[in-house]
């Protein structure tokens, strides 16, 4: 078991470190941190221009209803984030075993002492270190803005919603590992990461035309449904339950398809 996690962190290390030398980490960074934090200011701003004519309104019609700004802003910031991420994490993974494919080092991890299995979840477990350390940042920005508002900000909904989008990014990046290990070109790895995923985020779209069994199996696949219960600030099981599934469904598609490969060689 300790040359098992000690061949995880190696692997780790090794392409947590890769990313601070690539130029395209730090493009993405800057797109990143620059849509977000654009995104979350445009929201506060168009929220407090339509709670103040909400207030006026109210006054005239001397109404007691509270207005829960804050939870209006994560969620509409939640609800476009997904979104942005869907855009951006392809291009994270579009390398991870391309270039191992590219350089000839795929044939050499595959008959190597590590096993396929802790190659991706190394792998997995460095690029989703990085998706978090650019979503720090960003996490950050909100609470300070939303930290005076009235009424307080809902700490269930934040935390879940964040939760929530790591989740779905894990998801995401474990189904993008996989498709980079049936290609050695980077721009057709991203282009079918991106087909899938907004497959499984439209699914329940289509999935609702379906009458039966068939249509619920469906609707449940649905990333952006379980990512909406948990940006909502409900803690379902069954969302998490799913996300998993398909973390571990990425790593160990990942790993047959490189087992495929050394017997193919």
């Amino acid at each position: 078991m300790k040359i098992i996690v000690a061949n995880i962190l190696a692997i780790y290390r090794r392409e947590l470190s890769s990313y601070f030398k690539s130029p395209l980490a730090y493009i993405i960074a800057g797109v990143f941190w620059f849509l977000l934090g654009s995104l979350l200011v445009t929201i506060i701003l168009r929220v407090s221009e339509q709670v103040a004519n909400i207030e006026i309104q109210r006054q005239l019609s001397a109404a007691n209803e509270s207005i829960d700004a804050p939870n209006w802003i994560l969620q509409y910031f939640f609800s476009t984030t997904a979104s942005i991420v869907l855009g951006i994490l392809p291009l994270l993974t579009m390398n991870l075993y391309t270039e191992e494919r590219k350089r000839g080092t795929l044939e050499l991890l595959a008959t190597s002492p590590i096993t396929n299995w802790s190659v991706a979840v190394g792998k997995l477990g460095a690029v989703l270190s990085l998706f978090i350390a650019l979503l720090l940042p960003i996490m950050g920005l909100e609470l300070v803005a939303l930290s005076a508002s009235d009424p307080a900000m809902s700490f269930g909904v934040f935390w879940l919603g964040h939760l929530g989008l790591v989740l779905m990014a894990a998801a995401i990046l474990a189904l993008g590992l996989f498709i980079s290990s049936l290609t050695d070109n980077a721009i057709v790895a991203a282009v079918i990461t991106y087909a899938l995923v907004l497959l499984l985020f439209l699914i329940d779209s289509f999935a609702t035309n379906i009458p039966g069994v068939l249509g619920e199996m469906l609707t449940h696949l649905s990333l952006l449904k379980h990512f909406t219960t948990l940006t909502q600030g409900i803690l379902s099981g069954g969302s998490i339950a799913l996300f998993l599934s398909y973390i571990l469904l990425g790593i160990f598609l990942t790993a047959q398809s490189v087992d495929l490969f050394r017997f193919q060689q």
